[in-house]
């Protein structure tokens, strides 16, 4: 939770973020819970990665999470009780096989899914208590998504696709396009600004992906088979991406996948099956066996 204080009328407000308008006032306090956020990520990034529960912050939490589909009067288990802790500023990633439940817990974490029971915290907020209001603008403000088939905008220009979550987040357009314009240079494109997704390569669309789930400033940045589209040497490029990003603003990384050179830049990988945990391994314990395929290393 972080104090902010409205510039008009001097009000001190305690919020997690939902709050975005002062109560008295009624005065815009965006930029304030932005740079409160900027000043948590910045303290989290500083944190040394070990395992005491004392000397880190949980930017998400899930406690009993179940999780039944029912198709007619059939009910198809998904999740089955997960108790997942998951650091600030953390790489996570999430194996397991096809119709494991990883895809579902990925859900529920991101908001896009509701638990048949139990909990999910982000930044200490259940999910479930929020409206459907609160639960938009954390999606908007908190949480950025990558997909395995990419989900740009095809009639938009790359510039375009990335802008367009800041839209939602009331950024001017002046704003936007600045913003716009130093994301895809951070990611490697910034001579591909008005390409559209037909006229770019997987790798390129994937990395206009990763600048658009980058727009509002994230604390959370969700993978869903990030280089399951993408060729040997392009994925090992993303990955790389994803981890500098991760170490060099502090923002969190979970991502559900099967790709193996992922481990490689974990802090922890959660092995899920049946809907279960069924073991958490730090990166250190997990040896890997590196093969070549041409020249390239594979993982």
């Amino acid at each position: 939770m972080a104090k902010i204080k409205c510039d008009k009328c001097s009000k001190e407000i305690e919020t997690w973020g939902v709050v975005t308008v002062c109560p008295d006032c009624g005065a815009d306090l965006q930029d304030q819970v932005r740079e409160a956020e900027r000043v948590t990520v910045a303290k989290a990034a500083e944190m040394v990665k070990d395992e005491s529960a004392t000397t880190h912050e949980f930017i998400v939490r899930t406690r009993g999470l179940t999780k039944v589909y029912k198709m007619g009067e059939v009910e198809v288990p998904a999740l089955r009780g997960v108790d997942l802790d998951i650091r600030r500023g953390e790489y996570l990633s999430i194996m397991g096989p096809s119709g494991s439940g990883k895809s579902t817990l990925f859900n529920m974490i991101g908001g896009l899914d509701k638990p048949s029971s139990g909990s999910c915290f982000i930044d200490e907020v259940d999910l479930a208590q929020l409206t459907a209001f609160e639960l938009a603008w954390l999606r908007c403000r908190k949480i950025g998504y990558i997909f395995q088939t990419f989900n740009l905008i095809p009639v938009m220009t790359a510039l375009e696709n990335v802008t367009l979550p800041m839209i939602f987040a009331g950024m001017s357009s002046d704003e936007m396009l600045e913003r716009g314009r130093m994301l895809l240079e951070l990611v490697g494109l910034g001579d591909r600004l008005n390409h559209k997704p037909f006229e770019l390569s997987g790798g390129q669309q994937q990395r206009v992906a990763i600048a658009r789930a980058l727009a509002n400033s994230p604390s959370i940045i969700l993978a869903d088979e990030p280089t399951g589209n993408l060729d040997l040497v392009t994925g090992k490029e993303i990955i790389a991406l994803l981890k500098e990003l991760n170490v060099g603003s502090g923002v969190t990384i979970i991502s559900a996948t099967h790709d193996l050179k992922m481990i490689d830049v974990s802090d922890r990988v959660v092995h899920i099956r049946d809907g279960q945990i069924e073991r958490i391994e730090r990166r250190s314990e997990i040896e890997l066996q590196v093969g070549r395929l041409g020249e390239e290393e594979a993982g």
